[in-house]
């Protein structure tokens, strides 16, 4: 039962994949929506599956942005090369902030992930020769998607280069769902709600951890590449700290735990925020008063006021979604 509940989570991203052309007015807007949903789903497997608060996803974030502009630019790339690069670039830095940072907790651990953010910040800031430093990288190509020299779909318009981000999401949010429902997810699971009782039977918690973060740094890494290509620049503020809370935020809106709250999350902080923007410039006050809610009522955010509200219209279920 619980692996049909969460295969219908994969179905509901596809879902949402396939309406936003349908509500979205913009193919610009609907692709930024699930490349922040890629992003949050890399947080959520650290904070909602392994309970490490990270402020270092703008880190990734950041690296996969640039990975992707220098390998476009310079060395003329496929996109599928360009994305396989921003992904593992993304890992690659994943490994070197996780392998310090969970040799602390709490606290501190936060601490040394902000502080990594910064140290980033600033080697792309004075890096002006790989990164373009306040400028960025510029005019960013968008190959069409090729395989072995054959085009299979091209990336001119917004909305064709939305096609290639909508397979793309689907395929991540696919492996991610099999990676938290395998033996790994479980146990960093166990991690989250007991670390000493998960050392004590003998997990190696350290290696789940690190492990956390790669996977986390390749999805973010990749939600990188892919937001360069869509604006066809890779500016500084991909790296900077505000990357990395607006990531966190949407994480925490959707909810934590379950992989397609990280959509809700984002689809609502981007939608919402582009929406509220022409409203109002400082639209961020508004924000800041739903997360003090959430915080207060809706500790499960978007994800779990929807369960409750299903539960209040079919009881039956409750076992079932909580399942």
């Amino acid at each position: 039962m619980k692996q049909i509940v969460h295969f219908r989570y994969t179905l509901l991203a596809a879902a949402v994949a396939l309406l936003l052309p349908l509500t979205v007015g913009s193919g610009t807007l609907a692709t930024e929506v699930l490349v922040f949903a890629l992003a949050a789903l890399g947080c959520n497997l650290l904070l909602g599956y392994t309970g490490l608060m990270s402020f270092g996803q703008g880190i990734f974030f950041g690296v996969g942005s640039y990975t992707a502009g220098v390998v476009l630019l310079k060395l003329k790339a496929p996109l599928l090369v360009a994305l396989a690069l921003s992904a593992g670039g993304g890992a690659a830095v994943a490994l070197l902030v996780g392998w310090f940072s969970i040799r602390q907790r709490g606290t501190y651990f936060v601490m040394l992930t902000l502080a990594f953010a910064q140290m980033f910040y600033f080697l792309a800031y004075t890096m002006k020769d790989v990164t373009g430093g306040d400028n960025g990288l510029l005019d960013i190509a968008r190959p069409p998607l090729t395989l072995f020299g054959q085009t299979l779909l091209p990336t001119t318009s917004s909305w064709q280069y939305y096609t290639v981000v909508a397979i793309i999401f689907v395929l991540v949010f696919w492996l991610l769902q099999r990676i938290v429902d395998s033996v790994l997810g479980r146990t960093l699971l166990a991690v989250r709600d007991n670390e000493a009782r998960a050392s004590a039977v003998g997990y190696d918690v350290r290696l789940l951890k690190l492990a956390a973060f790669i996977i986390s740094g390749a999805v973010t890494g990749l939600a990188g590449g892919l937001h360069a290509m869509m604006t066809g620049v890779a500016p500084l503020s991909n790296i900077e700290y505000h990357t990395s809370e607006s990531i966190l935020v949407m994480t925490v809106i959707g909810g934590t735990g379950n992989l397609f709250a990280s959509v809700l999350g984002a689809a609502f902080y981007v939608l919402a925020g582009n929406w509220l923007s022409t409203l109002w410039p400082r639209w961020l006050m508004l924000l800041g008063l739903l997360l003090i809610a959430v915080s207060l009522y809706m500790h499960r955010g978007l994800f779990g006021l929807a369960v409750k509200l299903i539960n209040l219209v079919r009881p039956g279920r409750a076992k079932e979604q909580h399942s």
